[in-house]
């Protein structure tokens, strides 16, 4: 049987021996030419590319010329050769994006950690998400590259299992979580829609099979192309403030962070170079490293006054929260309050980490044996001089407000690093 390979204008699949007769088809005249150039440059596509796992990498690969009904119809049309807009790129990735296949806990993960809190030890209030599916990291992204994606993935999950209005848009209405190859296409899409036009500059608007560092920008840009109000916030040290006007460079993979004290900031991309700050940013002041664990308290609460009892678990209806810092991002699925008994209180924000085995996660809250070293991260962890997150706010946007949120803006905390 012959071999069959993607033509690199419409993508039908073809064996090589009909494969040169078909493509030249496409060039009968100097007008058709142009179009079908300019076809091919938009998809990225090659006849060289097709599904496969990279012998370093566990990434699934798109194929946007794997054969459909609708795409072979197209191709044997005459239309083929026509310029695919934005609508028809989105109806191909809705037929051909691919399901992350991640490790589902039975009881959920988040189940089972509501009971480790209930039995817990100690006078403690916990306020959690009502679900989240922990996604790891693969081998191959042991550099960290990929957490961001993965923390994507596990907003997702929330958002697609409690948010029946999240799920009919995210991601065409699939209902799945897709793999990281699938999310970069969406991405590409979204800045093509006019989401962070600056941001996506900074990756020369492609990023599809990249292993770029990607953080909250690009975060809330995939979001808010759907008309999910991703909203960002930016925690910053006055240490770190202070000292952005004599140090040029941070070294270290970095998400694009707000350094400076004012709204002519400037970011550091993940090569770790400066550029101009495209997101305009407010600011407010709250004490220490206190102002993020406030603000995590407060998100989770709704604001709400609660009284704190012995071991209550209260399951919010807010959404996890995407947490980055400089050189990783995790996913905060909840936060926890404990009172001493010299009537001080403990917080500790609760964290499901990418680059953890969601199998050892199981484990550890099933035996009850060492899951707080890795969910639990106390205030006294917080010694980074900037963290950055990204929420999720309730309903979705008309027409008038997605305009409004293609520009991305933060709020911002200044403090002062204690302990450090």
């Amino acid at each position: 049987m012959d071999h069959l390979s993607a033509c690199p204008v419409c993508y039908l699949q073809l064996s090589m021996p009909h494969l040169q007769s078909h493509v030249n088809s496409h060039f009968e005249d100097d007008e058709q030419v142009e179009r079908d150039l300019q076809l091919a440059k938009q998809l990225s596509l090659a006849s060289s590319i097709s599904p496969l796992h990279s012998a370093d990498t566990d990434m699934v690969l798109v194929d946007w010329g794997k054969t459909t009904e609708s795409v072979s119809s197209r191709c044997e049309s005459s239309n083929a050769a026509e310029m695919i807009n934005i609508d028809e790129k989105i109806s191909y990735l809705c037929d051909l994006q691919f399901k992350e296949n991640f490790y589902e806990v039975n009881d959920g993960l988040m189940d089972l950690l509501r009971t480790r809190l209930e039995l817990g030890y100690g006078n403690s209030t916990s306020l959690i998400s009502g679900y989240v599916d922990h996604i790891q990291s693969a081998k191959s992204e042991v550099a960290g590259w990929g957490c961001g994606w993965r923390n994507i993935q596990m907003l997702s999950s929330h958002l697609l299992q409690k948010r029946p209005e999240a799920r009919e848009i995210l991601f065409g209405g699939c209902g799945f979580v897709p793999d990281i190859a699938s999310l970069q296409r969406w991405l590409e899409l979204s800045w093509e829609k006019g989401f962070d036009k600056p941001g996506s500059e900074d990756f020369d608007k492609e990023i599809y099979g990249k292993r770029n560092w990607i953080g909250t920008t690009e975060c809330a840009t995939l979001f808010r192309s759907f008309g999910i109000r991703a909203r960002m916030v930016d925690f910053c040290s006055k240490e770190l403030a202070s000292k952005t006007s004599f140090h040029r460079q941070v070294i270290g993979p970095m998400d694009k962070y707000i350094l400076k004290g004012d709204c002519s900031s400037s970011l550091v991309s993940s090569s770790g170079t400066w550029k101009p700050n495209h997101h305009s940013t407010n600011f407010g002041k709250l004490r220490g490293q206190h102002s993020l664990i406030d603000w995590v308290w407060n998100y989770f609460s709704d604001n709400k006054s609660i009284e704190l009892n012995k071991n209550q678990v209260i399951a919010s209806e807010k959404p996890p929260l995407y947490f980055q810092h400089d050189g990783h991002s995790r996913t905060i699925v909840g936060i926890q309050v404990t009172l001493q008994r010299k009537g001080g209180q403990e917080y500790s924000l609760l964290i499901f980490d990418p680059g953890h085995i969601t199998r050892d996660l199981e484990r550890s809250l099933r035996d009850n044996k060492g899951w707080e070293k890795l969910i639990k991260r106390g205030i006294h962890t917080l010694r980074k001089p900037h963290y950055q997150i990204c929420y999720i706010d309730p309903g979705i946007a008309g027409a008038e407000e997605m305009e409004r949120l293609k520009t991305l803006t933060s709020d911002r905390f200044e403090y002062r690093v204690q302990g450090c």
